[in-house]
């Protein structure tokens, strides 16, 4: 029998280097063998981890290495870093030197794991205001990473995903007001599609059960309460349920995340940004996963911001970036085959 390749290691982006993600990366590598988690190396910002695992007082070597394959064997004595040394850990204190450096970090490492040399890509956070000054046009990093990969900005489908809760917001960074507009039958149908096949390949559900939240109250009670319910969302549920999909709802929203609603389904898609946001926030905060479904490769990110104001406090939890990096290198295992 022939031995099974080794599997990739994965492609860490530091994230902006003025916020919580050096420290979080290194108090992830520390604790690797509790968390389980697979070997990872970071793209870029070698000085900076240098000097965030100094000022955090973690005993954690910081280890160049110049290809990508070399990083399974230096994960085992320290945080393996590829690429430039770039600029100092300068906590709190954004400016344009770290900008640039969290750009090319993310640039390299989408570019390593669409390439086939990295097993997924895990996205240290970022402050999109600093990067727009030095040029970053995408809304955001999984834009970013959808366009890296060739995929349209409307097939990368945000979904949050927790040990208690996954959500996936139909519409994302839009005003309210705009949402009931912004929601179709082609909308709800493509992202439960894609929401389906990727929890069948990547998180190894058989027949995903998908629960689709209304819009409005009471999810419209027929027409008393709006519309959008019944003649757009119920119809669409219809259709997927043609197709053979696990597809339930629209259920009022205000019931959908009680402990024995979550027992029924696999995933919830919510209507709006702040009804899939809000329930994985108040249950999994600081485990809670960003997680891009739709893509050729697979992309995680812990669900949080830079932090700014607690960057080299010492105040900063690891349990989101520890659960995106174990959750990445969970679904990188099922695309290799190894699960």
């Amino acid at each position: 029998m022939t031995a099974a390749a080794p599997l990739l290691p994965l492609a860490v982006s530091l994230g902006d280097p003025a916020g919580v993600g050096p420290e979080l990366f290194v108090h992830a590598w520390a604790r690797r063998g509790d968390a389980g988690l697979a070997p990872f190396f970071v793209s870029g910002g070698l000085r900076v981890l240098r000097e965030a695992a100094q000022g955090c007082g973690l005993p954690v070597p910081i280890i160049a290495i110049s290809d990508p394959a070399e990083a399974i064997d230096a994960f085992a004595h320290g945080l393996p870093v590829l690429g430039a040394e770039g600029c100092g850990w300068h906590p709190g204190a954004p400016d344009a030197d770290g900008a640039h450096l969290a750009l090319d970090s993310l640039t390299r490492a989408a570019g390593l794991a669409r390439d086939g040399v990295a097993g997924a890509i895990v996205t240290g956070p970022i402050a999109k205001s600093h990067l727009a000054r030095i040029g970053f046009t995408q809304p955001g990093q999984t834009e970013f990473v959808a366009d890296a990969c060739g995929v349209a900005h409307g097939d990368a489908v945000m979904m949050l995903a927790g040990p208690s809760l996954r959500t996936v917001p139909l519409t994302v960074h839009c005003p309210l007001a705009d949402v009931p507009g912004l929601i179709s039958r082609a909308l709800i149908e493509n992202k439960a599609r894609i929401v389906a096949r990727a929890l069948i390949r990547d998180f190894g559900l058989a027949r995903p059960r998908i629960a689709i939240a209304g819009l409005n109250p009471h999810a419209g009670e027929d027409g008393r309460m709006g519309s959008e319910d019944r003649d757009v969302i119920a119809p669409a549920i219809a259709a997927l349920q043609v197709e053979g999909l696990a597809v339930t709802g629209p259920h009022p929203a205000d019931a959908l995340f009680a402990p024995h609603a979550r027992a029924g389904f696999d995933v919830a898609l919510c209507m709006y940004h702040d009804q899939a946001l809000i329930p994985i926030k108040a249950l999994d905060f600081d485990e809670g996963v960003n997680v891009t479904l739709g893509l050729p490769i697979v992309r995680t990110s812990p669900d949080h911001g830079t932090a700014f104001a607690i960057a080299g406090k010492g105040l900063a939890h690891p349990g989101a970036t520890i659960a995106a990096l174990r959750m990445a290198g969970a679904c990188a295992a099922r695309r290799q085959g190894a699960v």
